[in-house]
């Protein structure tokens, strides 16, 4: 029996690494980030976590060799397949399915709304945004488990929910 894989996952980081992502992804054999990163410091911080392997965005510079327009690999038994997302015109699950039909898990960033679709013994996980808050959404990141080839998400929210922040009266 092999040891449980636990894989960081991060998205649209756009230039910041939020101190609560060391402790969020503490642990991880290794961390994908699903674009948007912004500068190459950005990797270099996330490397003190665990090695990093990084796709580009739409955001992202051109021609940096730090990133990639996909990853895709076999980890555990499980088919992983790494897109920031842009590129399609319709970025929904099912879209997504259909275009990465070799996928059991497909990571993508883009939107910055964390989502978890399980379907068809297939996970479609968008980790939400960990960089700047946009949108008036929760920054997060997500792990993947991965134990004898099957796999399963958690997202893991940034900082204090909105719901426990104080209101000033």
């Amino acid at each position: 029996m092999s040891p449980i894989i636990v894989i960081g996952l991060i998205s649209d980081t756009h230039g910041l690494v939020r101190p609560e992502v060391f402790q969020a992804l503490k642990g991880v054999s290794r961390i994908l980030h699903a674009g948007d990163v912004g500068p190459p410091d950005v990797l270099i911080e996330l490397a003190t976590i665990a090695p990093v392997q990084a796709v580009w965005g739409n955001t992202d510079a051109p021609g940096r060799t730090d990133l990639v327009e996909r990853i895709e690999e076999t980890i555990g038994g499980v088919r992983v397949l790494v897109t920031h997302g842009h590129e399609l015109a319709n970025l929904k699950p099912p879209q997504l399915v259909s275009q990465y039909m070799n996928a059991q898990v497909i990571v993508y960033g883009h939107t910055h709304q964390q989502l978890i679709t399980r379907a068809a013994r297939r996970i479609v996980i968008n980790p939400g945004a960990a960089g700047p808050r946009r949108f008036k959404l929760q920054p997060s990141v997500a792990k993947l488990y991965i134990d004898n080839g099957k796999a399963d998400v958690e997202i893991i929210p940034l900082g204090i929910p909105d719901e426990v922040l104080p209101t000033l009266e």
